[in-house]
């Protein structure tokens, strides 16, 4: 069996040397992550839940998508494979992974491919990142691959340097819930010659796709940013170790708030926040201001939802929600920034007119005004969107 010509990185968070997944109080997560589709994500995680098994750990395949590639499909001969739930939808039936069968079979780790995979309508949970908790909460550990477009922080970047919307995403928790993280890693040339000789997608989307996602431009951006994301989060757990372990005294922790409104857009405030939250491996909170005699319960009713949508977001990827009530926005965002003593925020810039801003006064000159030693980023609105 030849090994595709691909190299990879990996990262143990907390294992041990060999590669035996130990069997500890709580369940280990590894994630195979990759630059972009076709770099070995799930050859190289079949090779070592082969390596797994020849060590006589229960291993067993709960989900793996080949794309029909003979050196995959290869991989999972030897392998006791679960078989799929049959899930009747829209006059066709379509296949998802079993949890209930996993659950009741109980192996000691179990293969789950395709990490971002949205599940068919009707099925238990609407993620399959949601079905690996449930796997990771029962005692199993979990193998599974995802490439870096799909981390949610990154989706504005990757939405914009590969001109195509990124739909399916995965919260950041997810990759700070990895006890392992493994880079697999090819050149951008050798990826496109794997997608050119058919190893990726079929003969007729090959030149699209190099004119488009597959560009050496957006190839080396995803290969750098997922380089990044490893590196942050191998640094964020050497950090922790020398913490608990009293090597170092740890220092005044930095605090990052985003303040975000019910405008179109303030998801990208929440995704660099929680970048920044990422970088600093440390906690953030997203705050809203609402006024005495209104309602967070807007009349507007498309103003609720995205309200409703951005809090939802912003716990998935792992803020601290904080709702505050004030008449002045600027003094409730300086008193609560003194309170928890936050050393990052992020403002989207205002869409007021400067005749508005000169009458009224803005909030982020009166930040920086009242908090001298905190960093404050303002990140672009559309000019479109409107309060």
């Amino acid at each position: 069996m030849n090994q595709p010509d691909n190299a990879s990185i990996n990262i143990p968070l907390r294992a041990p040397r060999e590669l035996h997944l130990q069997r500890e109080d709580v369940a280990r997560l590894r994630i195979y992550l990759g630059a972009a589709p076709g770099v070995g994500k799930t050859y190289r995680m079949l090779q070592d839940a082969h390596r797994l098994h020849d060590q006589g750990v229960d291993v067993v395949v709960g989900f793996v998508e080949a794309h029909g590639r003979a050196e995959t499909v290869s991989l999972t001969e030897g392998l006791e494979m679960i078989p799929r739930h049959q899930v009747p939808y829209r006059s066709v039936t379509l296949e998802e992974m079993d949890v209930d069968a996993i659950l009741a079979r109980k192996p000691h780790t179990v293969v789950v491919d395709e990490l971002a995979h949205t599940n068919v309508p009707g099925s238990r949970h609407r993620k399959r990142y949601e079905d690996v908790l449930e796997l990771l909460d029962a005692g199993i550990h979990v193998m599974t691959a995802v490439n870096i477009q799909h981390i949610e922080t990154l989706n504005d970047a990757v939405s914009r340097s590969a001109s195509t919307q990124i739909r399916e995403t995965i919260p950041d928790s997810i990759l700070k819930r990895a006890d392992e993280v493994v880079n697999v890693d090819v050149t951008v040339d050798e990826l496109r010659t794997r997608l050119r000789e058919g190893k990726i997608y079929a003969p007729e989307k090959v030149e699209l796709a190099l004119a488009n996602f597959f560009r050496k431009g957006n190839l080396n951006m995803l290969r750098e940013l997922a380089l990044r994301t490893t590196a942050e989060k191998v640094g964020s757990a050497a950090s922790e170790y020398r913490r608990t372990q009293g090597l170092e005294q740890a220092p005044m922790p930095e605090k990052v708030m985003v303040c975000f409104s019910a405008r179109t857009g303030s998801e990208r405030l929440l995704r660099v926040g929680a970048r920044i939250a990422g970088r600093l491996a440390t906690q953030w909170y997203a705050v809203y201001v609402e006024r005495p005699g209104t309602s967070r319960h807007h009349d507007d009713a498309d103003a609720q939802r995205r309200i409703e949508d951005f809090e939802r977001m912003a716990a998935d990827l792992g803020a601290k929600v904080v709702m505050l009530k004030k008449k002045n926005v600027a003094d409730a965002l300086v008193e609560f920034a003194k309170q928890e003593n936050i050393s990052h925020v992020v403002f989207g810039q205002s869409a007021r007119s400067r005749f508005d801003i000169f009458l009224r006064g803005s909030v982020i000159n009166r930040f920086l005004a009242e908090m001298r030693e905190t960093t404050v980023q303002v990140v672009p609105m559309n000019k479109k969107e409107k309060k």
